[in-house]
């Protein structure tokens, strides 16, 4: 990863949250944001390690940051899952997710939420969601099924199966009750040009 690409996944993170991404917002955030400051750990350990030069001086006081606020925020997302630009943890508290999954971009993740891996069955494996995902409170995806773009899971819900773009999924089992998708959830998203401009 370059630094570029370091920078770029951190200030999505951080513009989602409010809009900005001023260095003002930046500190702010890192000091009081608990969901940006367990972002900014997690993407910095990813990036240090993968550099270099980086990993034997920084890498280490990253993860021993990344490990406190792990513990601190029950929040448990490994270093190896693939997360997109612009993800979101609203609340902190009981986030679980299975190292092997894959995150799109502009993901919202809310408190009490597992992304885990199930061992036997025709849908043994983890979960991968696209882009533009809102997960509400409580809401369990387990095994190897494919999320859509642009859905939205409700709060409690149980998803065992592959859901399509712009689903709304309620319930347990999660069924579709709607294709209005995630629009009102997935909010600030038009960071590229703001970042790179």
């Amino acid at each position: 990863m370059s630094f570029s690409e370091y920078r770029y996944l951190v200030l999505s993170d951080l513009y989602r949250i409010d809009g900005c991404h001023r260095w003002s917002d930046f500190i702010k955030e890192l000091f009081l944001g608990e969901g940006f400051k367990f972002n900014f750990w997690l993407r910095t350990c990813v990036y240090t390690r993968s550099n270099p030069w980086l990993k034997y001086f920084l890498y280490l006081p990253s993860k021993l940051f990344y490990n406190h606020y792990t513990y601190k925020l029950g929040i448990s997302i490994p270093l190896s899952t693939k997360i997109g630009p612009g993800f979101y943890i609203g609340h902190f508290g009981s986030i679980v997710v299975n190292g092997q999954c894959t995150i799109g971009s502009n993901c919202n993740i809310s408190h009490e939420v597992t992304l885990g891996q199930a061992n036997r069955g025709n849908k043994k494996g983890v979960p991968e969601l696209g882009d533009n995902v809102y997960i509400g409170p409580g809401a369990k995806l387990v095994g190897a099924v494919k999320i859509g773009n642009n859905v939205a899971i409700g709060a409690n819900s149980v998803v065992t199966k592959d859901i399509a773009d712009n689903s709304v999924v309620v319930g347990i089992p999660g069924k579709v009750i709607s294709l209005d998708g995630a629009n009102d959830y997935i909010c600030r998203t038009d960071y590229n040009s703001v970042i790179n401009g």
